[in-house]
Formats: structure tokens, sequence, C-alpha cells
């Protein structure tokens, strides 16, 4: 199979279900093991994703705190593939800010599209991109110049095995990316890398 980020040709499989990408470095499932969408939906229906559980609000809040400390409520963001419970969106709509929320299964309103952010976050949905090019190449198409892309998802950086690693082992995980795939990312979707950490990753849209 092809990488789906890059299109390099998979040979190099390093367990049951992934391949590693020699080209940009990711972690990629074999599409054999995908989920159907029917799947998809009714895994993440048993997410317990409550807006008001201190603890959830905490794992999010790297995004929530890049977002308070990078912008102004006078601001639009897109909050995408929100679930169940979208945490952030309520975190900030409290301080008066204005977030459109998207989730092809819990909010499939694609009107979305009409508008231009300031900033775009997705909190552990990346991972789950079975088309991750064109959602990319979709993203940054919605972002205003010099717009900020949030992405919350865990890279990987040898903290054990990879077969035994928790991440690789949740079914619906099919794209685990490294630093190297945000840096080949940043290269070839033209963004700059403002932060990046082993959770969270913050790009800059360029105007190339």
């Amino acid at each position: 199979m092809e990488c789906i980020l890059c299109q390099n040709l998979l040979t190099h499989k390093i367990d049951s279900h992934y391949y590693h990408c020699d080209t940009c470095f990711a972690y990629v499932k074999d599409v054999r093991y995908y989920f159907s969408a029917e799947q998809e939906k009714q895994h993440y229906e048993f997410h317990n994703n409550d807006v008001n559980d201190i603890g959830y609000q905490k794992f999010t809040s790297p995004i929530t705190n890049e977002i308070l400390a990078r912008f102004e409520p006078n601001t639009l963001g897109l909050d995408f593939g929100c679930g169940k419970g979208p945490v952030i969106t309520k975190q900030l709509v409290d301080r008066g800010y204005a977030v459109r929320l998207y989730d092809p299964y819990f909010h499939p309103d694609k009107s979305y599209v009409n508008q231009r952010y300031d900033y775009i976050f997705s909190c552990e949905v990346f991972e789950h991109f079975y088309h991750p090019h064109q959602e990319i190449m979709h993203l940054k198409k919605l972002l205003k110049p010099k717009g900020i892309l949030l992405i919350m998802t865990h890279l990987y950086v040898d903290q054990v095995p990879f077969e035994s690693w928790y991440y690789r082992k949740d079914e619906t995980h099919v794209f685990i990316y490294t630093p190297k795939t945000f840096e080949y990312i940043a290269q070839r979707y033209h963004f700059n890398i403002l932060n990046s950490t082993e959770r969270l990753i913050v790009l800059e849209s360029t105007t190339t």
C-alpha cells in the first residue's frame, strides 16, 4: 500500500498491523484493519467526554491555553473533529470566544466551509484520519493568512517498543506521527512550526 500522507510505497512493515514510512517517518496502519464508518461511530459513542469533567478539561488544556494566549475573543475558531463533548469549545465560549463545530458523526453541518478561520484546533483527531493529505489540504484552505492550526495527538518518540505502545493499540488509530512527520508536513504544506511537544503541535500557515 501507499502512505496515506506522502504516497510513498510502504515496504517496511514493523509489526502485524503497521508500516513505517521512510519518507514522512510516520507509522501507517495496514488498510485491511481500518474500521468501517459504522464501527467508528459505535466506538466513539462509548467515549465518556463530559465537558464539565475537570480531568477532561485538564487533559485538553494545552490547546485551550495556547488559544487563550494567542487570540482575543473577537477572532473565529473551528473545532474540527469535536466529537460528542466539545470541551475546548465550551471553555472558550464561556470566555466570550466564537467557535464553530464540525464532526462527521456528531456535528455534521458542513456550512463551516463557508468561513475562514483565525485558528483551527483538532484534539485527538489527526491519528484517526484515513486521508491525512486531503484533510491537511482542506484545513489549510480554511485558515486565514497566518492562521494557526493546533493539533493534539501523541507523537511516537521511542517511548517504548512501538508494538507495545498504548496509542498504537487503539483500533481507530490508523496514522501515528513522529516529530519528523510534522517537519515533513510543515515543509510540504507550507507551515511554520511555532511549538512542538510530545502532545501538542502548533503550526502557522504561510502565504506560500
